[in-house]
């Protein structure tokens, strides 16, 4: 008993913190991208889309999935940690210096000719990312974000600054450049400083073969969801302007602000303590079982409902010239309203170091796209089709997840799909009255966006009290204490 109370208190100070950590930092991060999606043009978001997919895949190349196999190992010592950094550092270099070397070819073919020295500037970034690697993964395996919220919020702060001030004085492209790169190296800095961790003079080939026995396969299996994650850029950015891609750019990362931080929140709190309990069955199953309801219920509506009231927020937020990126916005929203959903049950199947099934299903799982994205090109369907393929896909994709991860846990995808359907379908019909309403209100887009969001919130707690759903008491159980405490303060 006190070992599950021991249990339950380390996971929601975690989740608080890495709860804060994605408000704080993400918050900085909208606020600055606000105010360079204003200064620049779509064109130079553009051009950076168009070499994300090579700075994703060079940072998954330089992890090598080692960064999982250390959290989940429960006797990592000081050999696995430093035999690790020295192979993560010395890979990185050697990315560097192929990227270097290739930057010409990268911008032929895109036909950006200034494509070549932005790509040898911004990947310097893998090689300062190899040296935060080892103090992110113990702090995440202590459960400890604190720290880690902290250095990201120094760290979103001053980089954008620089880069606000960068793009106010004409530096254009460069702003968004510079920006990526000293966000990296602070961080870096940071978390050396704060671990306070130096690797030994130490290379353990014993080491290296049993984690990388585990990692290899998250490595080949992260590799492929990073390419197909970012296969739209290449695809828009290579059949289209870079003002076409600049807007597909901006709503995915508008979307990321949202989905992508509440993934990564959620994955990287629950997978070292569900790593912790791996061994109890029925626990094991009980916990996940929790989290999944509880995830959905805090994170459909967030997304859906942004969808919903995706007009007003973007031309309010970033102005009439990016009215483009709208619909592809909304439609990664409703995609991105799943991922932690797949990040939570490919997260079992780390757990149970099953990373050889989790390689597979990354390969069944390039089909899909592969075939949509073959029809859209073959029908000229145009981007707005091509981006509503990531829609069909996640749906898709979160059924042969939850089949698999079921199986190791016993959590079929019958009970899964009964317990989140309820709360995705509440989602569904609360964005549906909110879009319908948005375009009745003869309102300006502030006053829109806040009567939507208004008869949103309170059409999601009613339907949800008025059918009983189980995680909203919970939400009430965890936020009246912290309610409670802050009273006493105000007031006194």
């Amino acid at each position: 008993m006190k070992q599950e109370k021991s249990l339950k208190k380390k996971t929601i100070s975690g989740l608080l913190w890495s709860f804060g950590d994605m408000l704080g930092n993400q918050g900085v991060q909208f606020i600055i991208q606000i105010i360079l999606a204003r200064l620049l043009a779509p064109a130079d978001f553009g051009l950076i889309g168009m070499i994300l997919v090579f700075v994703a895949l060079s940072n998954s190349l330089v992890d090598s999935g080692f960064t999982q196999a250390l959290i989940r190992d429960q006797k990592a010592n000081q050999t696995d940690y430093s035999t690790v950094f020295y192979f993560n550092l010395a890979v990185s270099i050697f990315i560097y210096a192929a990227l270097f070397v290739s930057a010409p070819l990268i911008s032929n073919f895109f036909d950006q000719d200034q494509l070549t020295s932005i790509i040898r500037v911004l990947a310097l970034g893998v090689i300062v990312n190899a040296f935060s690697i080892i103090p992110r993964a113990m702090f995440t395996k202590e459960v400890n974000f604190k720290v880690q919220a902290k250095v990201n919020m120094a760290a979103s702060v001053l980089s954008g600054i620089v880069a606000v001030a960068m793009a106010l004085t004409g530096f254009g492209v460069w702003s968004l450049v510079i920006r990526m790169l000293a966000l990296n190296l602070i961080q870096a800095l940071l978390l050396v400083f704060s671990r306070r961790w130096m690797p030994s003079l130490v290379f353990s080939v014993e080491s290296f073969k049993r984690l990388f026995g585990f990692g290899w396969k998250l490595l080949v299996s992260g590799l492929i969801d990073t390419t197909y994650n970012n296969i739209y850029y290449l695809i828009i950015g290579k059949q289209y302007t870079p003002t076409a891609l600049g807007h597909y750019t901006n709503a995915s990362k508008f979307s990321d602000v949202a989905t992508q931080a509440m993934t990564a929140t959620i994955q990287r709190v629950t997978y070292p303590v569900l790593s912790g309990i791996q061994e109890q069955h029925d626990r094991l199953k009980q916990s996940f079982k929790k989290i999944i309801k509880l995830s959905g219920f805090l994170i459909f509506p967030v997304m859906v409902g942004v969808a919903a009231v995706a007009e007003p927020l973007i031309l309010l937020v970033f102005g009439e010239k990016w009215r483009e990126m709208i619909p592809y916005f909304q439609l990664l929203c409703i995609a991105g309203m799943l991922y932690p959903i797949h990040a939570l049950n490919l997260n079992i199947l780390q757990v149970k170091g099953r990373s050889d099934l989790f390689l597979y299903l990354e390969i069944i799982k390039t089909i899909v796209p592969t075939v949509l994205i073959f029809i859209v090109f073959w029908m000229d369907w145009g981007i707005t089709a091509l981006v509503a393929t990531v829609v069909i896909d996640s749906h898709i994709s979160l059924f042969i997840n939850i089949y698999f991860s079921g199986r190791e846990i016993s959590y079929s995808v019958k009970e899964q799909i009964q317990d989140l359907f309820p709360i995705y379908g509440i989602s569904l019909a609360m964005g549906a009255v909110v879009y319908g309403i948005g375009g009745f209100l003869p309102f300006s887009n502030l006053p829109t966006l806040l009567c939507q969001i208004g008869i949103g919130v309170v059409l999601y707690i009613s339907i949800s009290k008025l059918f009983k759903i189980q995680e909203f008491d919970t939400v009430l159980d965890l936020l009246v204490p912290v309610i409670k405490k802050i009273k006493p303060a105000k007031t006194g």
